[in-house]
């Protein structure tokens, strides 16, 4: 079974989710294969890195809101055994990570790409906007970062990951973590890992089903 996530790097809940998923995959003995899909929270330019809580206090309406919702994810995320310091994180346009994803994916490190850009971002204040701070990340999942700051560099897969960041809001893709199980059946959120056996469960027995008739 294939699994699309649809996620952004700077996404709490996309890293919770990844996580999730991963237990869920461990109790689950059919064959999949995980395939990141790129989404994007704001594409708007980011003119450089700035403190992610000072960003957020102009979104949610003051600096003790926008807190109380990090206290909020980092508390779940620990549940989980992820770390998450948001004093740390800095603003970034994710675009050079989601084409940096891509590259990854062609060198089958997709998973590893995208484990050391949550790590980066939300432990270490990375500014994941950034090309070089990219290519020293790609170096570190075994990649190497004098190639993949040339891909950077060049306009390569710059029409590609702005091809599917079209199709994931013609999907409909509005909110992530979205799952999407064998090309049609669509799980939104960071759901606890049991739910997301079940879903793969269920979808499994229906895809048996509807290929035996």
């Amino acid at each position: 079974m294939e699994i699309e996530i649809y996620a952004d790097v700077v996404c709490p809940w996309c890293y919770i989710g990844k996580r999730r998923l991963e237990q869920a995959l461990a109790s689950y003995d059919g064959e999949v294969t995980v395939r990141y899909r790129p989404f994007q929270l704001d594409p708007s330019p980011v003119s450089g890195p700035r403190p992610l809580v000072e960003a957020m206090a102009g979104r949610f309406g003051g600096a003790q809101r926008a807190r109380e919702m990090f206290a909020q994810v980092t508390e779940v995320a620990a549940g989980e055994g992820l770390r998450l310091d948001f004093d740390r994180a800095v603003t970034a346009n994710t675009f050079e990570a989601h084409r940096l994803v891509s590259y990854a994916a062609d060198h089958g490190l997709a998973a590893e790409m995208v484990e050391a850009l949550y790590q980066a971002y939300f432990t270490r204040g990375v500014d994941v906007g950034s090309r070089d701070a990219l290519a020293t990340l790609a170096g570190g999942v075994g990649l190497d970062a004098a190639d993949v700051r040339r891909f950077l560099d060049s306009d390569e897969r710059t029409a590609d990951v702005s091809a599917e960041l079209a199709a994931a809001r013609e999907l409909g893709v509005t909110s992530v973590p979205t799952f999407v199980l064998a090309g049609k059946y669509a799980v939104t959120g960071a759901q606890e890992a049991q739910t997301l056996l079940a879903a793969l469960a269920e979808v499994t027995q229906r895809e048996s089903e509807a290929h035996s008739h």
